[in-house]
Formats: structure tokens, sequence, C-alpha cells
């Protein structure tokens, strides 16, 4: 018999891999570092650099993890209350290699 904690762990392992909410970047400005990200539920938040992490990215330069995103990429993500509302604090790319210059 499967418990109900077992079932409700990988109802949210479904819908939260990693634990990070799962969506896609809509809009992405490189120029001024920010962008807007659509979650599943069809939700626009928005997220700006350097307010924001990239899992993976390399600590450098004013917007470090920026070369590992692209618009339609599906992601991972988390969010925070600032004071200009719900923003992206977190991306999780998914598989993506930087691009290189």
């Amino acid at each position: 018999m499967i418990s109900r904690v077992s079932m409700a762990d990988d109802f949210d392992r479904e819908r939260f891999p990693g634990n990070f909410y799962q969506g896609m970047i809509l809009k992405l400005d490189r120029a001024r570092g920010e962008g807007i990200i659509r979650s599943h539920s069809g939700r626009e938040i928005e997220f700006e650099f350097p307010f924001v992490q990239v899992i993976g990215a390399e600590l450098r330069g004013r917007m470090p993890g920026i070369e590992l995103l692209r618009e339609g990429d599906v992601i991972g993500f988390d969010v925070g209350w600032t004071s200009r509302g719900l923003r992206v604090t977190i991306i999780h790319p998914r598989g993506r290699q930087p691009e290189q210059h």
C-alpha cells in the first residue's frame, strides 16, 4: 500500500522538479538585463539583473548567467516579494550550455 505522504511527494516532484516552479522565458532584454517568465499556470513574472541568481552561472560581470538564458527556454524558477512586487529571484536553466563568443 502506498502511503499518503509518498503520493504527495511524487505529485510535488512532478509539478515542482528540483523544488522549482516550471515556466518559460517569455521576454529577455539583454541590454537592460531584465525579462519576463510565464509560469506553468500562465502568470507573467518579471526578473531583473543583478537581483536574480542563475543557477550554474559563473559569478562574474554585471549580469552573471544571462548567457545561459534564451527566449522560449523552459526553466525552473523561484520567486520572492520585493518593494516592486513579486519578482523572480532564482532561475534554473534546463540543460543549455553557455554561448561561446
